[in-house]
């Protein structure tokens, strides 16, 4: 896929998946009507989560490298080459959260009564440390998946949605659990707090060292692959 498609790609995926996690809430606490502080709500809002990421996941696949993450951009940037880094930084992170903006202001012109997305509930350092281990974990996860079952998407895609569902249940209460800039900025665009300090230290600036970390120290501890270990990758997938 071009770089012009692979921008519309980011750019729908964005949009969706602010839609996707709005859609899981309304289904569960709207048409099933489960309240908020039953744990059986919780239990079936997490098993259509899964089931949301499953989709995304094949939506990905599907347009061969679409992504709605800015920190899943930045590592694979960081891991692609420098003309790669500064086309993630300048274009595709932009588009990533202007898909994000823009799905938030079309959920609040349809639903007006809609939340106002993650808040903050603790000091703006404890906040940023939060985010940059979940962020930090859910990266080196992700480095290594693409590595450890090559092919497997399935079982590729379990691992992975568990450990971040697992992850956003650790930080919802502290931070909302996000370990996705976009999401929040969208949310946050819409309050008009896009530009205040705990939005930049805690959903930017964390997240994004914690993920250049995540980065060096895999490439650090794990090997490269080699030509011929790229091969039955290439073809298995």
């Amino acid at each position: 896929m071009g770089r012009i498609g692979l921008l519309v790609s980011d750019l729908v995926l964005s949009f969706m998946w602010i839609w996707a996690g709005v859609l899981v809430n309304i289904l569960v606490h709207g048409v099933l009507g489960f309240t908020r502080n039953d744990p059986t709500g919780d239990i079936v809002r997490y098993f259509f989560s899964v089931i949301s990421m499953f989709v995304f996941a094949f939506l990905q696949k599907l347009t061969k490298g679409g992504l709605y993450n800015p920190l899943t951009a930045l590592a694979s940037g960081v891991s692609s080459g420098f003309s790669s880094f500064i086309f993630t930084i300048v274009v595709r992170i932009p588009v990533e959260v202007t898909g994000s903006i823009l799905g938030v202001k079309h959920i609040i012109h349809t639903f007006p009564e809609i939340g106002k997305g993650p808040k903050l509930n603790v000091a703006i350092h404890h906040g940023a440390l939060t985010e940059g281990i979940l962020t930090f974990f859910i990266v080196l996860l992700s480095l290594g998946l693409a590595r450890k079952i090559p092919g497997s998407f399935f079982m590729k895609t379990w691992i992975g949605s568990l450990a971040k569902l697992s992850l956003h249940v650790l930080g919802s209460d502290l931070t909302g659990g996000c370990m996705n800039p976009a999401v929040v900025m969208g949310w946050a665009y819409a309050r008009g707090e896009h530009i205040t300090k705990e939005h930049l230290l805690v959903y930017w600036l964390g997240p994004v060292k914690a993920t250049l970390l995540a980065v060096w120290f895999f490439n650090v501890v794990f090997k490269p692959l080699t030509e011929d270990q790229e091969k039955p990758k290439a073809k298995s997938e």
